[in-house]
């Protein structure tokens, strides 16, 4: 009985999570997907928790158990946004698929670096996507016309050469053969390339 119930309330939570959801993208404005979706969640999973603890017909549950089922659904509503919108609005595998659907279904392979550079950044608002996501995120600011790195951004930048140097495969497949480029990406990077900025840098990072 408590099981059916459990899976009663949990039916109860998806549907509130996917009315919440379906308004606030077709009704409210939205700056960040993944943030959004995570607020979606967090409210949809309250709401639910609500109608757990107030309804007689939950009342087969004892707190700790009600508690138990308001932290699942915190986690799959994360889980949930990480997996589903902002997995298609970032992803460029899925934007791969949808271009060579678009072309017909196939596209030549010696084309895709034009498909990339010239169709995707602009089709998707690429840099638009991505820095008003760093902005909102406080690891960079913009000053005269400069993208800057806060302390919050160094941090995370710094982790995030350490964990891709460290702890990314060393022997991954790329197109056919096996390669260590993807940890250290900037290997074959020039220098110095001529649009560096540091005007403030030490003023904005916070």
């Amino acid at each position: 009985m408590k099981i059916q119930k459990a899976l009663i309330a949990t039916v109860i939570f998806v549907t509130v999570l996917v009315v919440i959801y379906y308004l606030h993208i077709n009704f409210f404005k939205v700056d960040v997907v993944f943030y959004a979706a995570i607020v979606d969640g967090i409210l949809a999973a309250v709401i639910s928790g609500l109608i757990l603890y107030f309804f007689k017909y939950f009342s087969i549950f004892n707190s700790f158990e009600k508690l138990l089922l308001f932290f699942i659904w915190v986690i799959s509503a994360y889980t949930l946004a990480i997996s589903v919108p902002t997995v298609i609005d970032r992803s460029l595998s899925f934007y791969i698929l949808e271009k060579l659907q678009q072309r017909g279904g196939g596209i030549k392979q010696d084309s895709f670096k034009q498909v990339f550079t010239e169709e995707y950044v602009k089709e998707h608002r690429l840099m638009d996507v991505r820095l008003t996501e760093q902005l909102e995120s406080g690891t960079i600011v913009i000053e005269d016309g400069c993208v800057l790195l806060t302390e919050k951004g160094e941090n995370i930048a710094t982790f995030g050469r350490y964990f891709r140097q460290n702890w990314l495969p060393k022997q991954r497949l790329l197109m056919g053969e096996y390669s260590a480029d993807l940890t250290d990406p900037f290997q074959a990077s020039v220098s110095s390339v001529g649009y560096e900025c540091s005007l403030g840098k030490k003023d904005t990072m916070k």
